[in-house]
């Protein structure tokens, strides 16, 4: 699976330009699905079963863009500024380098800040190598995501866009293996989460499903920054969502899921994300 991770997390898609991890995300699933199709925002539905009487109409929801940056301004010589896509932090960007969707690589640079003074994204500029407006090969308007390969370091990973390709790759991974089903179900691999649920919002207006999950990453609360502040731990198992700042879980749900993780034996957590939401 972690060849999937690798080749899902390190093809770009920035919020609304997914074609590319689309593509791949349909290869994948191949013809595991009983029918594939795109919706009108671009996401990817992946339809598995039929309902029967007593089954129900079901949507499972991974998106699959990124967070990225969009070009505003192009000045002279060649240097370029930028809005973000998404949560960004600036001082994870300075010295990072930029893919665009035409292929176009570049380095993130700074301007010269007073000493202690924390950077705005209005501080940072992009250099692609061009020396003037005329032979700079991006424009206005143009999109990049973050170029950073995909390490492996046995029982962690390392990788941008960690959110959400990883959760893609579980729902890819559960659809291969759903052989037979009573129920109708919809694996959405959804566009534009990360600048407002757009493309899983867009998708169950159309889907109407009867029961719905959302699958992402979220915060770990084992670390200096957290610690004791969130109940969840990297590798102590899923974390079954109770709310987040974009809505509250059924709790007949989420102590469904609780009781099923532990008829099976399975570690869970439980999470209450007071910042951040996601498809669900």
């Amino acid at each position: 699976m972690k060849s999937l991770i690798k080749q899902l997390v390190e093809t770009p898609g920035p919020s609304g330009f997914e074609y590319e991890i689309r593509d791949v995300i349909r290869e994948a699933i191949g013809d595991a699905a009983d029918e594939l199709r795109v919706d009108a925002l671009g996401s990817l539905i992946a339809k598995k079963g039929v309902k029967t009487e007593q089954g129900l109409r079901v949507m499972i929801s991974a998106h699959i863009d990124e967070i990225g940056l969009m070009v505003t301004h192009v000045d002279d010589r060649g240097f370029l500024r930028f809005t973000n896509i998404g949560g960004i932090n600036p001082l994870t960007c300075y010295g990072g380098r930029v893919l665009f969707m035409d292929g176009t690589r570049g380095v993130i640079g700074m301007d010269s800040i007073e000493s202690g003074k924390t950077p705005k994204l209005t501080d940072l500029f992009i250099d692609v190598g061009a020396t003037s407006k005329e032979d700079c090969p991006v424009k206005v308007g143009d999109v990049c995501g973050f170029e950073r390969p995909f390490i492996d370091l046995g029982k962690r990973m390392v990788a941008k866009s960690m959110d959400d390709r990883v959760a893609a790759a579980v729902a890819i991974e559960v659809l291969r293996r759903l052989e037979s089903t009573p129920h109708e179900v919809h694996f959405v691999f959804s566009t534009q989460e990360e600048v407002g649920l757009r493309g899983a919002t867009t998708a169950a207006y159309g889907i109407d499903p009867d029961l719905g999950f959302a699958i992402d990453v979220t915060r770990s609360g084992d670390t200096p920054r957290f610690s004791p502040k969130m109940a969840t731990a990297l590798g102590d198992g899923p974390a079954i969502k109770v709310r987040d700042s974009s809505f509250i879980a059924d709790p007949r749900l989420v102590d469904w899921m609780i009781k099923a993780a532990e008829e099976a034996g399975l570690p869970y957590q439980l999470e209450v994300l007071e910042a951040g939401g996601t498809d669900g």
